[in-house]
């Protein structure tokens, strides 16, 4: 049990949850066909308004954290609107260019400490352990020490907030509004001329991904004490993107799968770190060949389901017959 609970484990933990996060963020992107590649600059809006809100003004940390996710909705909208009448690579370039103008920004800015980042931000950990101080707990409870209740507090809040994540995404693939963004990812022209506004319903996605991503930002800043500017860069655009495309994007358990796998593998080839990067552009490329719809698709979903229905019919016993007479 100690080696389950060692603070690198469970860090490694919080890092899937918040990347989970990111991974519904490009998913709610690419539900109306935007391939965006602005995610990371949303992170970093939402990571640098929380850290810096919670550091100069004081604010606390729940509320420092929304306001990081409607940073990043402002955000989106500046760049929203004039990029959602691009398409394709088009788009894609437009917000990776977004992403790297407010890495540049956040380099150069005397307000984010430059190059150097801002360390000291209030840990989720530390203000939970102080909580359970307060409440007689410095000892631990239960056999768990204060490290440690303190980490596993901080992984019920995140996978809290991914469940509502998930379940709003769920909902919302189902609602209205999902079918409207099924229309627009198949064929946005017909959906215009059905009577769909594209603009407004591809503006909404657009929020919604970079709302996520914001508050995943946030979240990230406050478990990792100190964020920089490299923390934002262009690589980690294409790993939130890579979320999706490895897991699946047509599909909100997709991106859960993707980001499981993506951020548990480095760790798990950390014996051959020489050869990582190797091994993980292997997989990648294999997974485009053979598989370039994801692990998961609608059609796995259907299979799946199928099974389990045919299964638990095959499991019900048969009603026992009365011989007549």
């Amino acid at each position: 049990m100690d080696t389950l609970l060692n603070p690198y484990y469970l860090q490694i933990l919080m890092f899937v949850l918040i990347n989970a996060m990111l991974g519904i963020s490009i998913y709610l992107t690419l539900a109306t066909g935007q391939l965006s590649l602005g995610n990371a600059g949303f992170m970093s809006v939402g990571a640098y308004t929380s850290a810096l809100l919670t550091l100069k003004l004081g604010l606390p940390v729940y509320l420092a954290i929304p306001a990081g996710g409607l940073a990043a909705c402002l955000m989106a909208a500046v760049i929203g609107i004039p990029a959602t009448r691009l398409q394709g690579i088009y788009l894609a370039i437009a917000t990776l260019g977004f992403g790297e103008v407010v890495r540049v920004i956040i380099l150069n800015l005397k307000l984010t400490n430059g190059a150097l980042g801002l360390a000291g931000i209030p840990s989720l950990g530390v203000l939970i352990g102080k909580q359970l101080s307060a409440l007689g707990y410095s000892q631990g409870l239960a056999g768990f020490s204060l490290q440690q209740l303190s980490n596993l507090s901080v992984i019920a809040i995140l996978a809290a907030i991914l469940a509502f994540i998930v379940f709003f995404a769920v909902r919302l693939r189902t609602s209205r509004i999902g079918r409207a963004f099924a229309a627009i990812k198949a064929d946005e022209h017909a959906a215009e001329v059905s009577g769909v506004n594209t603009t407004n319903y591809k503006l909404l996605a657009f929020f919604l991904g970079a709302f996520v991503a914001g508050i995943a930002g946030g979240l990230a800043a406050h478990i990792t004490f100190y964020i920089g500017p490299k923390d934002f860069s262009y690589h980690r655009a294409v790993e939130i993107l890579l979320f999706a495309v490895f897991g699946g994007s047509n599909v909100v358990w997709g991106p859960l799968l993707g980001s499981v796998i993506l951020t548990t593998l480095p760790e798990v080839l950390r014996s051959a770190a020489d050869y990582r990067a190797m091994i993980y552009g292997g997989i990648l490329v294999v997974m485009m060949i053979f598989r370039p719809q994801g692990l998961i698709s609608e059609e796995t979903i259907r299979y799946w389901q199928s099974r389990l229905k045919s299964s638990t019919t095959n499991e019900q016993p048969e009603p026992t017959r009365r011989s007549a007479g």
